[in-house]
């Protein structure tokens, strides 16, 4: 039986568990001391030991088990979670990560390095066994774990937990093992007795030895509570039929559990009895209620038990209040998982169907007639339709990756000795996914750089009348069709001249040579290059803003910096909403068709004798009174100029910044499938990738942000008296 792909299931819900931990860890940290933070901490570790569990996973087991006991203590008061404790289990978490990823190495023993680091973590764990216990205050605010009511009048006299399940016939199809629960099982408390059930077992001639038929009635003793026993099938949770009645369970939930079941409720019950969860006697006043009135399967159980005096309305009224939430509960999960893989080759085939319709269109309209027209036009639409759903699957909001830089934050504040706060907006910004997964790296060496290099230690913070607390913001928003991604601090911004000093110095610009203040903010970015007095082990060594830049580059966005001496940086990021579709406005330039990103234009604007003549004086033209940087197509890609070319100014904006892009013909919008560059061209300035066109063409896909960036920048030297 294959059971890669469960293990891979396990690995992922583990990361997304270890995440949750995380950043309850850090809440706790942060002054938190709910019921509901500690709870979460708790469950996420209770949740992973038991998968673990399922599968055979002794090192996970054994490893998060003293993690949950720590945590059990936590939550019931204990001990105080100060910040060496928080330390600790931020710890014990990420190496509960890296013994999950560990399991993906199959049977390779547990590395020397790994397992001494995880005995050094069990000692300060152990050392957690016993602590001074909390404040009252603080220990009231943490769940009330009281033990439950006093067995109603109608209990049953059944002092085991019973634990009935029914396994889906997939699950042995998905990796499961049923006979690992109850090795589980045995692990967390005492199976009592297990009953098997054959629940649609079929003729042998129609047996599927790939199918499950089992289910169990499972009776089990020990110190274990209803969450522990349900999450034990958690990874089967939404594959199997599972109810869990406590001790001393009221009669009714036995007579409802026997309605629910496809067996016969003789056969059940008699299940029942053997488990030791109902006496023959009992049996027999359960069956009676149920069988009473021979509309029995038109009322609902619970009215024909009131009125037969089985059990009294509040019981009934509770176990429906308990249904109606489980049922609540199990809407509000309707999630798929989606391998990523499939997902990529869905928004490729959507680029293939994209292309295939521009052809139809194009060929339709070629063809002038009018019922073929029409339909192409309807085509089209459905085609927008698919293109912006699968699009839509594709985009997710960025705040799951600004939460990881709390500990980032809090790591390297706590190392370097500095007092910082984290402030995050635009957590619900939504773009590609492919390039949240790209933003981990280039946000992680602006944040460590804004506090190691941005803010001042805080008695430099004081003498300058500052607040001894730094602050760094993280924040998205949408702006012009793009998202706009910037790490700010309050710290002493950069110093041009420092900067300007180390660029001569390593021979990045000449001495007497004049830079604006965008390119000498830019210098940050090259390869090595850092303005550190000192080595630290957070940074320093010149390595870092050069792959910010790159990975920026790579996701044809574009990164700039704003700073001001002693208020403090920010460094913005402007990227694409999606990697794979866009609407593009295509154009011509000599013979080489272009596209510009739609949401990039803002207006044409036609050139007369006069005003071409200018432009080529001058390379700019007074637009209602502003001056418009241009730049013309034909010059950059080396077209013939021969000859008189009507030539159109199509405004663009990126980056808050406005230029006109000159261009002889306009063809009006298309939907652009973006092609990476071949890797000769990869790095060509100014084109960020290609298409291809529904006549079979292949067109340029223009780098707006890069072009603007290459016109404006002459700009100030250029002057604009010669407009007035």
């Amino acid at each position: 039986m294959n059971l890669e792909p469960a293990l891979q299931m396990f690995v992922a819900e583990s990361r997304e568990l270890l995440e949750q931990m995380e950043q309850a860890l850090l809440a706790v940290d942060a002054g938190a001391r709910d019921a509901d933070t500690v709870n979460a901490l708790f469950r996420a570790a209770h949740t992973i030991k038991g998968s673990a569990g399922v599968f055979g996973l002794d090192d996970v087991v054994d490893f998060t088990h003293v993690v949950e006991n720590v945590l059990d203590r936590l939550r019931d008061g204990l001990i105080e979670p100060d910040g060496e404790l928080v330390t600790t289990l931020l710890a014990a978490a990420d190496h509960i990560g890296a013994l999950v990823a560990h399991t993906t190495a199959g049977d390779a023993p547990l590395p020397a390095a790994l397992a001494s680091h995880g005995q050094d973590l069990l000692a300060a764990l152990a050392a957690e066994d016993a602590p001074a216990p909390l404040a009252p205050a603080v220990a009231s605010a943490v769940q009330d774990r009281a033990a439950p009511p006093a067995a109603a009048a109608d209990a049953v006299a059944n002092r085991h937990w019973h634990v009935s399940v029914r396994f889906g016939a997939d699950v042995l199809r998905n990796g499961m093992d049923p006979l690992s629960f109850i090795r589980y099982l045995e692990r967390i408390g005492e199976v009592v007795s297990v009953r098997v059930i054959e629940q649609g077992l079929p003729p042998l001639t129609e047996f599927e030895p790939e199918s499950c038929y089992l289910g169990f009635e499972i009776a089990v003793g020990g110190t274990v509570d209803k969450s522990t026993l349900s999450e034990a099938f958690a990874f089967v949770r939404d594959d199997c039929e599972l109810t869990i009645l406590p001790p001393e369970s009221a009669l009714a939930d036995y007579v409802e559990l026997m309605s629910q079941r496809p067996e016969t409720p003789h056969l059940l019950g008699e299940i029942l009895v053997g488990c030791g969860a109902l006496t023959p006697a009992e049996l027999a006043r359960a069956l009676a209620a149920q069988l009473t009135e021979p509309a029995a399967l038109e009322r609902p159980l619970g009215d024909i038990l009131v009125a037969q005096g089985a059990v009294p309305p509040e019981t009934v009224a509770a176990a429906l209040e308990t249904q109606a939430n489980a049922r609540e509960a199990r809407g509000d999960t309707r999630f798929v998982r989606v391998d990523a893989a499939k997902l990529d080759q869905l928004i490729n085939l959507v680029g293939e169907v994209v292309i295939a319709g521009a052809n139809t269109n194009l060929l339709a309209r070629r063809a002038g007639l009018p019922d073929l027209i029409a339909s192409s036009a309807h085509l089209t639409r459905l085609v927008d339709e698919v293109r912006d759903n699968a699009l839509g699957l594709r985009m997710v909001p960025i705040g799951g990756t600004f939460n990881r830089f709390h500990r980032v934050v809090r790591d390297v504040s706590r190392e370097l000795g500095k007092e910082i706060d984290l402030v995050l907006r635009g957590g619900d910004t939504e773009l590609d996914k492919t390039m949240v997964e790209r933003l981990g790296d280039p946000l992680m060496h602006l944040v460590r750089n804004a506090i190691d290099h941005g803010i001042e230690s805080a008695d430099e913070r004081r003498a300058r009348g500052k607040p001894a607390r730094g602050r760094v913001d993280l924040s998205a928003r949408h702006e012009s069709g793009s998202i706009v991604i910037e790490v700010s601090d309050d710290g002493g911004g950069l110093d041009r001249e420092r900067v300007l000093d180390k660029a001569i110095e390593r021979g990045l610009v000449s001495a007497g040579q004049v830079l604006s203040d965008h390119e000498v903010w830019q210098l940050v970015f090259e390869p090595g290059f850092s303005t550190a007095s000192a080595v630290t082990s957070v940074s320093g060594r010149g390595v870092g803003m050069d792959v910010v830049k790159s990975n920026v580059t790579a996701m044809r966005g574009n990164i700039d910096i704003d700073t001001e001496p002693g208020l403090g940086t920010t460094v913005r990021i402007h990227l694409p909403l999606t990697l794979a579709i866009i609407d593009g406005f295509l154009v011509k330039a000599g013979p080489t068709p272009c596209v510009i990103p739609l949401d990039m234009v803002r207006e044409c604007v036609e050139l007369g004798a006069d005003e071409r003549a200018a432009l080529r004086e001058s390379g700019y033209v007074n637009l209602r009174g502003e001056v418009l940087p241009l730049l013309r197509l034909r010059d950059q890609f080396g077209a013939d100029d021969s000859g008189d070319h009507r030539e159109t100014v199509v405004v663009v904006r990126a980056a808050g910044r406005d230029a006109g892009l000159v261009v002889d013909e306009l063809l009006g919008e298309s939907q652009t499938v973006i092609k990476p560059l071949g890797r000769l061209f990869r790095h060509l300035d100014g084109i960020s990738g290609s298409t291809i066109l529904g006549s079979g063409d292949v067109a340029l896909i223009l780098d707006v942000p890069g072009l603007i960036q290459r016109v404006t920048d002459a700009m100030p030297r250029a002057g604009t008296a010669a407009l007035h």
